[in-house]
């Protein structure tokens, strides 16, 4: 991971086309703390999620698709962008980037 991400204020945790993962950067650590934090790096990420989710992060990894969506939790909302990523034009996994955002926030149509 490049080092400017380690200190990227958004979680980002990127793992393997089997699950397996590969990198969590500091803010990914503190999120998953209580369940393991860095300790989670070769760990499959389908046994940290309970259904639905692991069977649409199963899903994602079959189909090489992406998932974005906005949740909230303790208060703080955040959006959530899973994406795949690419190896010399060979899927090598996905990854997860978990954004704060604001309860109130502009929106704006470009032309």
């Amino acid at each position: 991971m490049h080092d400017w991400i380690q200190e990227f204020c958004g979680a980002v945790t990127v793992c393997d086309e089997k699950g397996i993962i590969l990198e969590m950067n500091d803010k990914a650590a503190r999120t998953f703390e209580k369940e393991g934090g860095t300790s989670l790096i070769g760990c499959s990420v389908l046994d940290c999620h309970p259904e639905p989710a692991r069977t649409k992060l199963s899903e994602l990894l079959r189909s090489q698709s992406s998932n974005i969506y906005t949740i909230e939790k303790n208060g703080i909302r955040k959006l959530v962008y899973q994406s795949p990523w690419y190896q010399g034009n060979r899927f090598a996994g996905l990854v997860e980037i978990i954004l704060e955002i604001p309860a109130e926030m502009p929106y704006f149509v470009r032309k």
